[in-house]
């Protein structure tokens, strides 16, 4: 059994953070770790409230999981001050994880700002040097890089710029663009457009959390990092397409339809056997 862990925000509406990423990962067949780093009281509409863990417990959380568990990649999603970014990136560069997937968690889908303004100096001085793969949409690039993205040729200059910061390779999400949802893939070499289509669904809460950890379930399998992406995106694609309208606002992803729907089958052939 590979395993994957997430370090990331817990959202109790269960669509993103370290719900989504937990889920990502069982429906991606790998064994999934969680390290809480803030507790959000939100839903589908709105992030009421945000608490950030004790630094101590954070620490103790990663080298619990790493003492005890061969960790296969990891997964780091919110991290909402500076000096959260600094005690998981020491703890990282202690243990020295083979894939490290950054998904720069910025602002939650109902507009909620999740990272505090000095704590992205942090995350780009101490995270992306780290990471094997970061995985920013176009408004977050648009922080990293302090610049516009309007166009595909915007993508590839920002994927340069990412990729000077410090990462192995950069995944740019086009989803903000107009047009179908083209993702860039950048490995400091080569450009790889990851195609997709665009879903018209309000019901996208946690799309960016479910991809990054779908990445890195995938990096634990022993995929390359451009077929991590490829199957993370064929994976989010479908969990849009049947996406579950909960709630108010965004809805969630569905992350085990392909799972149901071969329990169904079993199901429905037992009972035709039966008859």
């Amino acid at each position: 059994m590979k395993t994957a862990l997430t370090i990331a925000g817990s959202d109790s509406g269960g669509g993103a953070g370290i719900q989504a990423d937990l889920k990502a990962f069982a429906a991606q067949g790998v064994y999934g770790m969680s390290v809480i780093t803030a507790v959000t009281a939100q839903n589908t509409v709105e992030v009421r409230s945000v608490q950030n863990i004790d630094l101590s417990i954070i620490k103790d959380q990663i080298e619990a999981v790493f003492d005890d568990i061969r960790v296969d990649a990891v997964k780091i999603g919110m991290l909402s001050s500076v000096k959260t970014v600094k005690i998981v990136a020491d703890s990282l560069e202690m243990y020295q994880p083979k894939s490290i997937v950054l998904d720069p968690v910025m602002v939650s889908k109902g507009g909620n700002r999740l990272l505090q303004e000095e704590a992205i100096s942090a995350l780009k001085e101490k995270m992306l040097p780290l990471s094997t793969i970061v995985t920013p949409n176009i408004p977050e690039a648009e922080v990293l890089i302090n610049r516009s993205i309007q166009t595909e040729a915007d993508m590839m200059d920002a994927c340069l710029a990412i990729k000077a910061l410090g990462p192995k390779t950069v995944l740019l999400k086009g989803g903000h663009l107009s047009g179908d949802p083209n993702d860039l893939f950048y490995d400091g070499v080569n450009f790889h457009w990851v195609k997709g289509e665009r879903i018209h669904t309000k019901n996208t809460h946690g799309t960016g959390c479910t991809l990054s950890s779908a990445i890195a379930a995938n990096l634990a399998k022993g995929a390359t990092l451009l077929e991590a992406v490829q199957l993370a995106k064929k994976y989010i694609t479908m969990a849009i397409q049947h996406s579950l309208n909960l709630g108010h606002g965004h809805g969630p992803t569905n992350h085990f339809y392909e799972l149901y729907e071969r329990a169904n089958l079993v199901l429905c052939e037992n009972n035709f056997e039966r008859m």
